[in-house]
């Protein structure tokens, strides 16, 4: 089975090239996935596939049944775009204004039709149903996963174990990464809006400093992490947004902050998001100030189950060599497939599509982002691989 899906990943590559290509050409932003659900939806029917549901507007599944009992497999792909400006040099660059596939969704999706093509052509052998998940949103709160769940996606199939990739250009291509157990943060979005009174910048002691006010915020919410939080606990608390809209002689009314807070543990991130508040109201009172704390809950911490990863790290290494199998860090990254890892056995793991020789080497999220596309092969022949040994296993 190795050997036929290696051909048919090859085989098929052209054409899975070209979905990735228009997907890259066409971004979509976050549940505004109409055009690229369409498109994929079509090249599915057209390869003579059924659309089984249609989740959350945009996003929608596929069912491919061998017909024999067995075991029930997911595999997850993002559809989503974000809003970035591309200056990626290639010929197939975003037409859209502001718009970009900069954390590689479109990879994603393509290597899921490279699956399902693959999956189509060898369902006589091999046993169990798969289920292709073709997901929106999952770049913008409360993500796609977490509603797709709502809507009853999970029991609709009843999957036994869940499978996802995500580009990683730090490997080069050709290779893949596994982590067991934690891997990535959880995520919530902090906005915080800072209320003084205004006036001139060379009579302070006449107004109440917003900017001051802040600047204690943001220095004295550190020591949350430094000095409340278990040292072993892994905990980033940033600030990346400061609107202060003064000037060099007048001092603002009202300062606007947003900031993201990470960490591994739901008890201690719920005490995080409680004593953020309790600390950003007294310090602004303190100063005869008001601080308003909005905290909104963002994705779960993304946990891979033991069994199904080392499980696929076997497989992987069949299919590539052990060689080209690597350990993966702990990473305060944050991703929306942890929804699905919550709830479902799970392997999340990464597909190399650096080429450094090349210059291939930007991070994800930069306007030059790009990735050999050669990784695709890679990527859509080793999720095959991964999805029949699970069902055989």
């Amino acid at each position: 089975m190795e050997s036929k899906i290696k051909s048919f990943a090859t085989d098929y590559f052209i054409e899975i090239q070209e979905i990735r290509r228009h997907l890259h050409e066409n971004p979509e932003l976050s549940f505004e996935e109409f055009e690229t659900s369409n498109y994929l939806k079509n090249k599915l029917i057209t390869w003579g596939l059924e659309i089984d549901a249609i989740w959350v507007k945009t996003g929608f599944t596929v069912v491919i049944d061998s017909g024999k009992p067995g075991k029930t497999v997911a595999v997850r792909a993002d559809l989503d775009a974000l809003p970035i400006q591309e200056k990626a040099n290639v010929e197939y660059a975003s037409k859209v204004d502001g718009k970009m596939h900069a954390c590689g969704h479109d990879v994603h999706s393509a290597c899921l039709m490279g699956v399902a093509k693959i999956l189509q052509a060898t369902k006589n052998e091999w046993t169990g149903r798969v289920v292709l998940i073709f997901q929106p949103g999952e770049e913008k709160l409360p993500g796609g996963a977490s509603l797709m769940i709502e809507e009853g996606i999970l029991d609709r199939y009843k999957p036994d174990l869940i499978l996802a990739q995500h580009v990683y250009p730090e490997f080069e291509v050709g290779r893949v990464g596994f982590k067991n157990g934690l891997y990535m943060a959880s995520a919530d979005e902090i906005y915080l809006t800072v209320k003084g009174m205004g006036g001139h910048g060379a009579l302070p002691h006449r107004n109440i400093d917003p900017i001051v006010i802040s600047a204690s915020i943001i220095l004295n919410l550190q020591t949350l992490v430094s000095r409340i939080s278990p040292p072993t606990l892994s905990t980033v608390l940033s600030f990346g947004k400061i609107i202060g809209e003064g000037a060099t002689n007048v001092i603002p009314s009202e300062v606007k902050l947003e900031g993201t807070l990470r960490t591994f543990n739901e008890e201690w991130r719920a005490i995080f998001r409680q004593k953020i508040t309790e600390m950003c109201e007294s310090i602004a009172a303190a100063h005869g100030g008001e601080c308003f704390v909005d905290i909104r809950k963002g994705y779960p911490f993304l946990v891979n189950d033991k069994d199904t990863t080392e499980n696929s790290i076997k497989f992987a290494q069949q299919y590539l060599g052990e060689e080209f199998v690597e350990q993966l860090e702990l990473r305060m990254t944050a991703e929306d497939f942890a929804n699905f890892s919550q709830k479902v056995p799970s392997c999340f793991y990464r597909l190399g599509v650096g080429n450094s020789r090349l210059g291939i080497d930007k991070s994800v999220h930069h306007p030059e982002f790009q990735i050999d596309e050669s990784a695709l092969e890679t990527g859509f022949g080793l999720m095959t691989y991964l999805v029949i040994q699970h069902l055989s296993n």
